[in-house]
């Protein structure tokens, strides 16, 4: 099962801020796609998921829609 979160129209930090929260409540293995229009937000769920070691799967922008997809670890 896939959670969608949807943060289209916040900046940063906010985008990753709430993708955190809502990952608490996500066991290891499940996956998280969030929607973000923020630019900055590619480098920052790069940096999150480097510091967490979630995994990020995918990282695509289409029509100034940033789509990632993560994988919790742990």
């Amino acid at each position: 099962m896939t959670t969608t979160l949807d943060t289209r129209g916040l900046k940063c930090p906010l985008p990753v801020l709430k993708t955190k929260k809502a990952m608490k409540t996500m066991t290891a293995g499940t996956k998280i796609t969030v929607l973000a229009t923020d630019p900055s937000a590619v480098k920052d769920f790069q940096a999150f998921c480097e510091a967490t070691g979630d995994r990020l799967l995918e990282s695509r922008e289409a029509g100034g829609v940033f789509t990632f997809v993560i994988e919790k670890r742990a």
